[in-house]
């Protein structure tokens, strides 16, 4: 597996598929044909059919420039490597082809090229390929997650977690303090900046739980407005590890220290994810998403509290377990319904799964593993229009208040 460093991305919203992938495309692209005069950017499948609400199309255009680049849309075409994908050409003054390159945003902001080694020369920093083996490594050496992270990580992973860190508590205070409609179609209102407010005045046994729905709210609507955040692991499901580290960080008095060590364990769960079966919403639907968030934070969440190696094994399992099937169908294409009212149950059932392992003694009968597997089995027998096309499900009903 490669390094964490892959599910923490720092950038711009509203998707690591759809923004963020897209720009890192195009500036490898430009990269090489810099003295271009004109080019032609057709996107397919899913990248096509909800582009235009992730801002596809903007962040593709602010780096190749908006006067001599065209986008065609091809929603109905759909490309064998990856649902996402998109062909670049260049052409000269005098219209003559010169490159043709066809790519793929696969998720988190990591983009792969067909008939090529871009994205597929992955640097293996950890010898193990799943959590069993981990587990059983860690058990021989008196390990725990984040120790094993620090054992084959450079030793600069621990100042870019603490980056991480900084941008995460930075989206939560940054949306707790803006207000207005997020851009789109859907006219939709912030709300954290309102949760945060209401939250501070309830009783003790609810605050903490209010608390923690605004803070991943806070940081959903920066991503949503194109703010910046922390794939983590992606930009659909950002606000849920900051919002349960941030409520721990200063709820709960855990030091920067202690989350920056059960962000390198968060960061470990979602890499076994990615491994074994994928955490793109084109790919697999919402279960990759915010599945994935809500068991890395989950994990990360029963570090801190004390749980043993098998405890955080099994808090992970269940904040993937249950939401085993959970489908992407943004209204309007949007990151926004039903993406950030999910963020904020996903952060509070990270916490009710960390609660619920650690009540247990970390025995259980399905591992994480066979949950990941599920997953992607899962993944595959979704129909295309229930992953991030906008034509199922919750797109379909609410497509009325569309205004784009």
């Amino acid at each position: 597996m490669e390094s964490i460093r892959e599910i923490f991305r720092i950038g711009y919203g509203p998707s690591s598929s759809h923004t963020m992938g897209p720009r890192k495309a195009s500036e490898l692209f430009l990269k090489d044909n810099i003295d271009a005069k004109h080019f032609e950017i057709t996107l397919y499948g899913s990248l096509a059919a909800t582009g235009k609400g992730h801002l596809t199309d903007k962040a593709i255009l602010d780096v190749l420039g908006r006067e001599r680049t065209k986008i065609h849309w091809k929603s109905d075409i759909f490309l064998d490597l990856h649902p996402n994908a998109m062909m670049f050409e260049s052409f000269d003054e005098s219209g003559n082809l010169m490159q043709k390159r066809t790519m793929y945003s696969i998720g988190g902001g990591k983009v792969i090229e067909e008939d090529s080694n871009l994205g597929l020369e992955i640097k293996e920093v950890y010898p193990h390929h799943n959590l069993t083996e981990i587990l059983q490594y860690i058990d021989e050496n008196g390990l725990t997650f984040w120790e094993y992270v620090q054992e084959f990580e450079s030793k600069e992973i621990w100042d870019y977690l603490t980056e991480v860190l900084q941008v995460m508590k930075k989206s939560v205070e940054d949306g707790l303090n803006e207000e207005g409609v997020l851009p789109g179609g859907l006219r939709l209102r912030r709300k954290a900046m309102s949760y945060y407010t209401k939250a501070r005045s309830y009783k003790p046994s609810l605050k903490g739980r209010c608390l923690v729905q605004a803070y991943a709210l806070a940081v959903s609507e920066q991503n949503a407005s194109g703010g910046k955040i922390v794939t983590a692991p992606t930009c659909g499901s950002c606000g849920i590890v900051p919002a349960v580290l941030y409520h721990l960080n200063t709820e709960h008095e855990f030091t920067d220290k202690q989350i920056i060590r059960s962000i390198a364990t968060a960061g470990l769960i979602g890499n076994v994810i990615k491994y074994n079966a994928s955490i793109s919403g084109a790919e697999v639907g919402c279960q990759g998403e915010v599945g994935s968030a809500c068991s890395m934070a989950a994990a990360a969440a029963n570090q801190l509290f004390g749980g043993t190696p098998q405890q955080i094994e099994y808090a992970a399992e269940i904040g993937l377990e249950h939401h085993l099937g959970l489908t992407c169908d943004p209204v309007c294409g949007l990151v926004q319904v039903p993406c950030i009212e999910r963020n904020a149950f996903a952060a509070l059932r990270a916490l009710d799964a960390n609660l619920y392992a650690m009540m247990s003694d970390g025995n259980h009968v399905i591992s994480f593993d066979k949950v990941v597997e599920t997953m992607k089995q899962t993944g595959k027998d979704l129909p295309s229009l229930y992953k991030e096309t906008a034509e199922g499900g919750l797109a379909v009903v609410g497509k009325n208040f569309c205004r784009i």
